[in-house]
């Protein structure tokens, strides 16, 4: 048998990462080529019409808002680290979580939700939904019965986030796929905290994905995106007329700096996942801590879970300090290496208090239904060296109960 003839095995995440979607110039390029432009042009009037007749973007590009060269790489290559059929790329993570729902609801429809929930993520279910027509049941996403008992007949989508945000909790996507196929549901994951690379919700079951390119994906703090994956159906007949008309596009600048931020994901990943176990374990010996939350603690009720499906704990832990709101400023104010900020996945360590900053609209009641205290605070753990961090946060926990 020829080298030819002989089946190309699998390509590994890793290499994907690296590899997938290269689309060359004639001038063979080794990186990816940067397409800033807001239009393209036509050979004569019939090229024209067919591109517009083809609303899949298989004729060729158009218009950036509609798709773009650079942008479509970017899309091609998480599709195919995701194993998804198709994929469209959005200026935020929020704009993809709303292509995600509004694409395919309408008026009438009804979703059920996990209650632990991006504020954001939230505003949009409880909030802006309704305005259209489309209600919303919240219900404890580790409680199966709970999802079953809030369906309805008009149950269109469940929507979920796991680990959830900011509280890592788990919950079980393939048990959420059954019960959304029983009940002829599409099931909806944010995987922001999940990343491609540890969790994967449509090998579970999942139907549609999005995520924050914002977040890991970039990983060094410096663009906005965001993308929707699911099948080549429902991309091209659910998100992208809405996307095509509603106008969220990424920018191509911002597509070109992730398809080169994919290249060392894997990498990044590993260090910041050893990082926040290191931390959960220094968390979990420390006086002065009421709980820690992170997935890949052994001692974690969503464990066992965690090894299923995720291939590790992930880069986000929550902590719950024993003196609330005051020993938790106090601990971010004698903080030396972890920066103060409200994002997360950087390269840079960082910590928010989600009851004053991400979730600070809700009420103390509704902050408690979702497990967020007072003296909660998530920590995303970056690329320093772990005994440099965990020596942060061991001062820093000592100087918050002085």
């Amino acid at each position: 048998m020829s080298s030819a003839e002989r089946p190309t095995p699998p390509l590994r995440p890793e290499t994907l990462a690296v590899h997938a979607a290269s689309n060359r110039t004639p001038f063979g390029e080794t990186s990816e080529a940067l397409f800033l432009t807001q239009g393209f042009t036509y050979p004569d009037m019939e090229t024209a019409e067919a591109r517009f007749k083809d609303k899949t973007g298989g004729a060729g590009f158009i218009y950036s808002r509609f798709g773009n060269p650079t942008v479509a790489m970017f899309e091609e290559r998480m599709a195919a680290l995701e194993g998804a059929e198709a994929a469209r790329a959005t200026a935020t993570g929020m704009a993809a979580v709303a292509a995600a729902l509004m694409g395919p609801l309408k008026a009438g429809d009804h979703v059920v939700s996990s209650s632990i929930l991006f504020g954001s993520c939230r505003f949009i279910l409880a909030e802006i939904l309704p305005k259209f027509g489309i209600a919303t049941t919240f219900v404890d996403g580790g409680d199966p019965e709970a999802w079953r008992a809030a369906i309805r007949p008009e149950t269109a989508a469940l929507f979920l986030e796991s680990p959830a945000n900011p509280t890592t909790d788990l919950i079980d996507i393939a048990a959420m796929a059954r019960l959304a196929r029983e009940v002829g549901a599409i099931l909806v994951v944010d995987n922001a905290l999940g990343i491609p690379t540890v969790s994967n919700p449509l090998a579970l079951g999942a139907d549609v994905v999005t995520y924050s390119a914002t977040k890991h994906i970039d990983g060094q703090g410096r663009c906005l995106g965001g993308i929707v994956l699911s099948s080549k159906a429902f991309i091209e007949e659910r998100v992208q007329p809405w996307l095509r008309h509603t106008g969220p596009a990424l920018s191509p600048f911002n597509a070109w700096v992730m398809l080169k931020s994919l290249e060392t994901l894997s990498l990044r990943i590993g260090r910041q996942a050893e990082n926040a176990l290191a931390l959960a374990t220094a968390f979990e010996n420390a006086p002065g801590i009421a709980r820690v939350r992170y997935p890949g603690l052994p001692s974690s009720p969503d464990h066992d879970l965690c090894r299923r499906q995720m291939t590790c704990g992930g880069t986000v832990l929550a902590v719950e300090l024993a003196g609330g709101k005051q020993a938790a400023f106090a601990f971010g104010k004698a903080l030396r290496i972890i920066k103060i900020s409200n994002n997360f996945g950087d390269a840079k360590s960082l910590v928010t208090h989600p009851a004053t900053t991400t979730h600070e609209r809700f009420t103390p009641q509704e902050r408690a239904s979702m497990g967020i205290g007072d003296g909660m605070l998530r920590i995303s753990a970056g690329l320093e060296h772990r005994e440099d961090l965990v020596a942060d946060v061991l001062q820093a926990l000592e100087a918050a109960r002085g």
